[in-house]
C-alpha cells in the first residue's frame, strides 16, 4: 500500500480464514520509507507527460517487486498472491479515469507470485468513485466498530446504513498537514505539536468548511486535485500573513469539524480512528471534542497497516471471485469483484 501522503510502502503478511465470518491474523508486516528522489518523482508525476507517466508506471512497478521480493525473502514468506494498491496518480471518477501507478507483471516476475492490482478502474468505468475501498474490510473484518475512520492524506469513513455499508471520503487531511510541515523542513507535525500552538484563524476556517463539496451527499471522493486546486491556493495567498501554527491549527479543526458533521447522525458507537492521523494526538482530541462517538485508537500494527491488510482481503477476495467493492459504496451500477491479475 502506497498512501498519498508519500509515507512509504505499507507491506503486511496476513493469513485470512472463515468461519460464518471473516477473521485475520497479521503474520508480519514492514515499511519500505521512499528516498528523497522517489517522494519527488511520485509527487511530480501529477504533472508529466503521458510517456513519462507510462515509463514511471515500469519502473515504479520495478520498485514494488523488488521491495516485496525483499519482504518475502526476509521473513521467508510464501505468499498465495500478492495484492497491490499501486501509487495514485490522478482520480477523476467524473470523467471515468483514476489511475495507479505500479506495473502489476513487473511486480509478478520479480516476485514469482500471482499479483492482483488495479482494484479502482472497473468501478470508475461502471460510473462509480472507485473509492473508497477500504470499506469492505471494515465490514468484514472490523464488525465491531459501528464507525470506522481513516486519516491518511485524504480522511474518509464507513459505516452500515440498515444492511448496506455506506462509505465516503470526507475531506483533505495529511496530504495538507504534510504541506505545511514541509514548510518547516518537517516530514509531519509530530503528535500535532505545532497546530496545538497554533490560533485558530476563523476567517479561512469558514473558507475551508464552506467548499461546496462538503454539503454533497456521498458517493463522493477525493483526489491529489482537490488539494491542488482548492486547498493549497488558500495557503498561499499573499493576502493571508498567518502563521504556520495557525495555518496548523486550523486545518485541524477543519478536519475535526468535518468528521463530526460526517457521523453526526449515527446511532452512538464506537469510533475505529486509524491511519497516521491516529497518531495526531492534537487532531485526536479534536476529533473527540467535535463527536459523541467513543474515539477508539488501536495498536500501531492496524495504525499503520491495516489499509495494506484490507487490500491484502481485496486480493483475496478476487482471488475467490467474490464481490470486493460495493455499489452502495462508490454509487456503480453494480456491484464489482474488481483487480487485474498477472501471472510470473
Amino acid at each position: 500500500m502506497s498512501g498519498s501522503s508519500l509515507d512509504g510502502i505499507d507491506l503486511v503478511d496476513a493469513n485470512f480464514w472463515h468461519d460464518g465470518g471473516w477473521h485475520f491474523e497479521i503474520v508480519t508486516k514492514d515499511n519500505f520509507e521512499y528516498d528523497h528522489a522517489w517522494k519527488k518523482r511520485l509527487s511530480d508525476a501529477f504533472y508529466m507527460s503521458p510517456d513519462e507517466l507510462k515509463n514511471l508506471d515500469i519502473q515504479y512497478g520495478k520498485l514494488l517487486g523488488k521491495v516485496t521480493k525483499s519482504f518475502i525473502d526476509k521473513f521467508g514468506l510464501k505468499p498465495e498472491i500478492v495484492a497491490s494498491h499501486g501509487h495514485t496518480i490522478f482520480h477523476r471518477p467524473q470523467e471515468r479515469y483514476t489511475l495507479q501507478i505500479g506495473d502489476g507483471q513487473s511486480i509478478a516476475d520479480i516476485c514469482g507470485v500471482k499479483v492482483i492490482n488495479d482494484f479502482r478502474t472497473e468501478d470508475v468505468l461502471k460510473g462509480g468513485q472507485g473509492a473508497p475501498l477500504v470499506p469492505v474490510g471494515d465490514k468484514f473484518l472490523f464488525a465491531e466498530f459501528q464507525i470506522c475512520l481513516n486519516i491518511g492524506g485524504i480522511a474518509n469513513v464507513s459505516y452500515d446504513v440498515g444492511s448496506q455499508r455506506i462509505a465516503y471520503d470526507i475531506c483533505i487531511a495529511n496530504q495538507a498537514l504534510n504541506f505545511l510541515a514541509n514548510l518547516k523542513n518537517m516530514d509531519y507535525d509530530r503528535d500535532g505539536y505545532l497546530a496545538r500552538n497554533g490560533i485558530v484563524d476563523n476567517q479561512l476556517l469558514e473558507k475551508l468548511n464552506s467548499h461546496p463539496y462538503h454539503s454533497r451527499t456521498f458517493p463522493k471522493s477525493l483526489g491529489r486535485e482537490f488539494f491542488e486546486d482548492n486547498v493549497k491556493p488558500l495557503f498561499k495567498q499573499e493576502s493571508n500573513p498567518c502563521p504556520l501554527e495557525n495555518l496548523m491549527a486550523t486545518f485541524v479543526e477543519h478536519i475535526a469539524i468535518q468528521v463530526g458533521k460526517s457521523v453526526e447522525n449515527q446511532p452512538f458507537g464506537k469510533m475505529l480512528i486509524t491511519g497516521g492521523g491516529a497518531k495526531n494526538k492534537f487532531l485526536t482530541e479534536r476529533i473527540q471534542a467535535n463527536t459523541k462517538h467513543e474515539v477508539i485508537i488501536p495498536d500501531n500494527d492496524i495504525i499503520d497497516y491495516k489499509e495494506a491488510l484490507v487490500f491484502a482481503f481485496l486480493g483475496l477476495l478476487r482471488n475467490r471471485n467474490e464481490i470486493n467493492v460495493f455499489k452502495s459504496v462508490t454509487g456503480a451500477e453494480s456491484d464489482s469483484c474488481s483487480g487485474k491479475i498477472f501471472l510470473p
